[in-house]
């Protein structure tokens, strides 16, 4: 008899966190390594924010609290989504979870039976398809190239519903691709979703304010009302607030699925940390003056990172419209050989070359579901983007 269950055979170890691990271990170790792997800012929390949370622990918010959430960071939220998204919520109507990633595990396992499917565009966060497979459920991954901006068209999503279908999951703007959809291409999947009550939709907002070029953040539910009772909008302060370390995911919904959430989390972690929550409560209501100058920042970044990548030989890079990634193609390194003679079969391939060959890491596109593509974070300095991709244009400069 097998000792481990069924159902983590089903899943994998995250392949970015994979990727950020290795980069880690060989600096470690004394390589010159820079790591482009993680979804991370390197701005540090704001002042105001961590201000917040040592005012908590003087004051003894240190104890167990809600579940799901305090009613001071429930009240935040439900004023952040009223605010910026003209969304109305009740504090039953409230999720909060130690971080996003437990709110979707938490929305999917409660949901999810045997055989039941879920859309996934791809190029998707690694993330989805492993937690829909942990529930039982079957990802339908629906390829959505860079012709179409990486974004899903409504025929796209019309060919892939059946009547075993429970959620189309929607990231925008995206992890991999920065790809945002913008209100019209909201609409014209939602008038598809109109078709099909029997499917809900999972929308991550979690890089709702890193947005470029003048893009509009619109969430799904905001542009059709008439999805809102069949919609968990999902949010959080990792990226916005550069408080990936504190753990705070929160999303909106009906009140059935938010009370399955918290009986599903009340068995595992319980609360939230508390401090972090009080810190939450910081961000969301005080000062929001930091957020776009440090969008800016990434925007200068994303630029310098698009014109040096596209001056690799070989290397095609998208211009995104949000979040802090790019998706560029390497098909034009696909079949050539590396210095020492190996053929680059695949992105996988590509990327172990960076990373030995010039000690860039990268992720490669597979893991995002949408080869042969890499994916760059560029949630880094200016001086580390340069000289990675200088590397990078090196690297494709030798391929032969």
């Amino acid at each position: 008899m097998p000792f481990f269950a069924e159902s983590i055979g089903r899943i994998k170890p995250s392949p970015t966190i994979a990727v950020t691990n290795k980069a880690a271990e060989l600096k470690a170790a004394g390589k010159d390594v820079i790591g482009l792997g993680a979804g991370e800012p390197d701005f540090d929390t704001p002042d105001n924010i961590k201000e917040a949370a040592i005012a908590a622990i003087r004051k003894g918010e240190t104890k167990y609290t809600i579940v799901d959430g305090t009613p001071a960071l429930k009240k935040a939220v439900i004023a952040k989504f009223k605010r910026e998204n003209g969304l109305d919520y009740a504090p039953e109507q409230i999720s909060v979870g130690t971080g996003g990633k437990q709110v979707l595990f938490n929305a999917l396992l409660a949901t999810v039976n045997a055989g039941d499917e879920v859309v996934i565009p791809a190029p998707y966060w690694v993330s989805y398809p492993d937690i829909v497979q942990f529930a039982g459920g079957k990802p339908v991954v629906v390829s959505c190239g860079a012709n179409n901006g990486f974004k899903m068209r409504p025929e796209q999503l019309e060919a892939a519903i059946t009547p075993k279908t429970k959620w189309l999951i929607l990231n925008s703007p995206s992890n991999p691709t920065g790809a945002v959809y913008s209100a019209a291409e909201l609409r014209a999947l939602a008038d598809v979703l109109l078709k099909h009550p029997h499917v809900w939709v999972l929308t991550d907002d979690m890089y709702e304010h890193l947005l470029y070029d003048g893009m509009k953040f619109v969430t799904i539910a905001q542009v059709e009302p008439k999805l809102y009772d069949r919609t968990l909008t999902l949010n959080g302060v990792s990226k916005s607030y550069s408080m990936t370390g504190w753990r705070i995911g929160y999303a909106g919904g009906p009140k059935a699925l938010i009370k399955a959430m918290a009986t599903l989390q009340s068995q595992s972690t319980s609360n939230p940390s508390s401090v972090s929550q009080a810190a939450a409560v910081e961000a969301l209501n005080g000062t929001q003056e930091f957020i776009a100058p440090r969008a800016a920042a990434f925007q200068k970044r994303r630029d310098m990172v698009v014109d040096m990548l596209n001056k690799a030989p070989g290397i095609f890079c998208p211009k995104p419209e949000g979040a802090f990634y790019v998706y560029p193609s390497c098909a034009g390194c696909i079949g050539k050989k590396t210095p020492d003679g190996k053929v680059i079969k695949n992105d996988e391939d590509f990327v172990t070359y960076l990373l030995e060959s010039v000690g860039v890491a990268v992720v490669q596109g597979a893991a995002f579901g949408l080869e042969p593509h890499f994916r760059i974070s560029y949630a880094t300095s200016e001086k580390n983007l340069e000289e990675s991709c200088r590397r990078i244009q090196k690297a494709c400069a030798a391929l032969t």
